[in-house]
């Protein structure tokens, strides 16, 4: 949902906004009487909860020459290196801001938060270049009622140079990098009623209060929509893995069907379980390749994404996991093959869950696409207690965005790989109304077993049968490989649950997956 640099937005990074480009109701400019007072994150919280007290009205469509871009104008607008606000500062941070207009009407209102007191930024066309068709058609030094959004640079990579670490622009999504990394997956502050019979509700960020010291940025935001208000906290520390301390205050103004907290969006188009299904010649495409949960027994499920024939959606039930998130295992530059997506330097995204959050739901939903175009995974926290109008709700967690390499040494072994193919054996007629996997485990007490070794997989199938299940060493590698064939009946949808077992203890991972037998 962002641009992928200043200078070349791709069709992809902005399409994706084409869901949430409707226009949605602004807040008063209350935000005004704070201008030169000291801010409170208590008072910002109070102000939201006031707000949800009062009905929702939509506004009149913003007016302005932005109102007419389209895709091809909004992609000749950058904003200029040299206006990058706090260069004056002691510190490194640089705040850019993204121009309104095409997918983004309503303005976002940025404050610059300093020694605790709020300066509201000013933007105007000299602040932006305007090239090709645009070039002198936009007012010179015209006033701008707001931008888009914003993303801030940092010296992340080299200390000779300014690199993006944190963007916030379209409803709430907003995405981070960690060291070497380049855009993939993104995360927004909340779902609401996602891929429900109810329809979705997409709030949007309106205020953003930015103060920044040292080596972190903190970032207040103001969240509004028809059915809540809410005051964020954003934290953020720039690393190897770039961390985000968030605090969500909701207020709700209406019920929620379904809330989803800590929402995560990203692509996956194919990989080794259905490669067969894709005429390309990379070997893999997705931003991530799998969702992982560590519950609150430290058991970790690894659940390798797909992009099913119908929709899918997996609810996996949780007390109190530890973490979980949507990751890129698969580092290798081989195993994607293109230089220019560098899919092999996407970032992988961990939510770790501040305080006690109860019982509840991991939800996954995973939308069929024939394109990479499109954001098609989604996965977040579902409390269990749905929403109530009146409601107000609190949520602490920790962002972990970067590589978020698996631990071979640790006690489990850790999937690798999941093929797929047809069922039976290779080489004579498929299996009628079957399925066969092969998932690869590395590392942990699992990989210094030797090749004869009893062990046990573990296999529970819903809505279908284990026709074979084999486990095997594989000489040339050292990783344990588990072949597993899996009948059901036409239009099944099968959940298939998998570990290895030997010596009295759990050796893996737990490996989950949907099959839908279409």
């Amino acid at each position: 949902m962002f641009l992928t640099s200043p200078l070349t937005p791709s069709r992809r990074d902005l399409l994706k906004l084409a869901a949430v480009s409707a226009l949605l109701p602004r807040l008063a400019r209350s935000a005004e009487a704070q201008e030169g007072q000291p801010f409170s994150f208590d008072a910002l919280s109070e102000e939201m909860r006031a707000a949800a007290a009062q009905p929702w009205a939509p506004p009149s469509p913003p007016q302005g020459w932005w109102g007419e871009l389209d895709y091809d104008g909004y992609r000749m607008i950058r904003f200029r290196d040299e206006e990058a606000r706090w260069q004056d500062q002691p510190d490194l941070w640089r705040l850019q801001a993204f121009h309104m207009g095409w997918l983004f009407p309503e303005p976002v209102r940025l404050f610059d938060v300093t020694d605790g007191t709020v300066r509201e930024l000013a933007f105007t066309t000299h602040d932006f270049e305007y090239s090709n068709a645009l070039e002198g058609r936009v007012p010179a030094d015209s006033a701008l009622p707001g931008v888009a959004g914003f993303k801030l640079n940092w010296p992340l990579n080299s200390p000779d140079r300014m690199d993006e670490v944190v963007s916030f622009v379209g409803a709430s999504y907003f995405r981070a990098l960690g060291r070497e990394n380049v855009y993939g997956a993104s995360a927004r502050g909340v779902a609401l009623n996602t891929w429900l019979q109810t329809p979705e509700e997409f709030p949007r960020f309106s205020r953003f209060y930015v103060a920044h010291q040292g080596e972190t940025a903190t970032i207040h935001a103001v969240l509004e929509g028809p059915s809540v208000m809410g005051a964020y906290r954003f934290v953020v520390r720039p690393g190897n893995a770039t961390e985000m301390d968030v605090t969500a205050r909701l207020f709700f103004r209406s019920a929620v069907e379904e809330l989803g907290i800590a929402p995560l969006t990203s692509m996956f188009l194919f990989s080794g379980q259905n490669r067969a299904d894709f005429d390309d010649y990379r070997p893999n495409v997705h931003d991530s390749d799998g969702l992982r949960i560590v519950r609150a027994d430290g058991d970790i499920i690894w659940r390798p994404l797909d992009n099913p024939g119908r929709l899918a959606s997996s609810y996996f039930s949780e007390s109190a996991p530890r973490s979980f998130g949507l990751y890129q295992r698969d580092r290798s530059f081989e195993s994607y093959q293109d230089p220019g997506a560098r899919y092999d330097l996407r970032p992988s995204i961990e939510v770790v869950p501040q305080g006690d959050w109860g019982n509840g739901f991991v939800r996954l939903v995973e939308i069929p696409t024939a394109l990479e175009a499109n954001d098609n995974i989604v996965a977040f926290w579902v409390p269990q207690q749905k929403v109530q109008a009146g409601e107000a709700r609190e949520f602490s967690y920790t962002l972990r965005w970067g590589d978020l390499l698996p631990d071979f040494e640790g006690p489990l072994a850790v999937v690798t790989e999941t093929r797929a193919g047809a069922g039976g054996v290779s080489g004579i007629e498929a299996l009628e109304n079957a399925r066969k996997f092969a998932v690869h485990f590395k590392g942990g007490k699992l990989g210094a077993l030797p090749a004869d070794a009893e062990l046990e997989p573990v296999v529970t199938v819903s809505s279908g049968h284990v026709v074979t299940a084999i486990v095997e060493k594989l000489p040339e590698t050292g990783d344990w490989r588990v072949i597993l064939d899996i009948g059901a009946e036409r239009d099944a949808t099968v959940e298939i649950t998998m570990h290895l077992a030997g010596y009295d203890e759990r050796l893996t991972e737990t490996w989950a997956y949907q099959w839908v037998n279409v």
